[in-house]
């Protein structure tokens, strides 16, 4: 099911507005402790507390504008709400600077296995967007598990070599970044083995 079609603007400002929000809590709330409970908080800790909701919501009104959302949409959600609120729940921003690591291992994982099946799983859920030939879509889905192993080892030494704002930094805008430029270097795979049309 392709789902309906909403502004490109809105559908990037629910998916990306989570992250902004918490990398902006984040900023402003860093050197403040707030006690709750009786047990006291730190700015990191607080971003978190806001960042798993604001999740929720987004992906709940993304959902109910669209009718459909992507099964790697609904893994990252789970691994949120799981290790977030793990973080909340015992007062430890580990748990959270980990979630990065789990999605991207989960997400080499699964295409990794596809690909020992002989299958490339994000054909699956990509091929209405952007037809390729197998070979195509073979190519990009070996080099999409390696990228995705890559970005979990590389948050791993981040957050345990880094600082906080160091990795929320990372976090916001070097990981999107990065799969922003894989993607554009896989121009050359797209043209050469993109399904032309019958008229073609």
């Amino acid at each position: 099911m392709a789902g309906r079609k909403i502004n490109t603007w809105l559908k990037l400002g629910l998916e990306l507005g989570p992250v902004i929000a918490f990398f902006v809590a984040f900023v402003r709330l860093k050197d403040q402790t707030v006690t709750i409970g009786g047990t006291d908080y730190g700015g990191f800790i607080l971003a978190t507390m806001g960042f798993v909701p604001l999740m929720l919501l987004s992906t709940a009104i993304l959902w109910r504008l669209t009718g459909r959302i992507a099964p790697m949409q609904i893994a990252t959600l789970v691994l949120v709400v799981v290790f977030g609120g793990l973080s909340v729940w015992f007062n430890d921003e580990r748990f959270f600077k980990m979630k990065p690591t789990m999605i991207y291992l989960l997400f080499a994982g699964i295409l990794g296995f596809g690909l020992l099946r002989g299958k490339s799983y994000l054909a699956l859920v990509m091929d209405d967007t952007m037809p390729l030939k197998r070979e195509g879509w073979m190519i990009i889905t070996r080099r999409l598990s390696l990228f995705f192993a890559a970005l979990a080892v590389t948050n791993e030494i981040v957050w345990r070599t880094m600082s906080d704002q160091a990795w929320v930094n990372f976090k916001t805008f070097g990981l999107t970044a990065a799969i922003f430029v894989f993607f554009m270097a896989q121009g050359r795979i797209f043209h050469d083995y993109a399904v032309e049309d019958d008229k073609t």
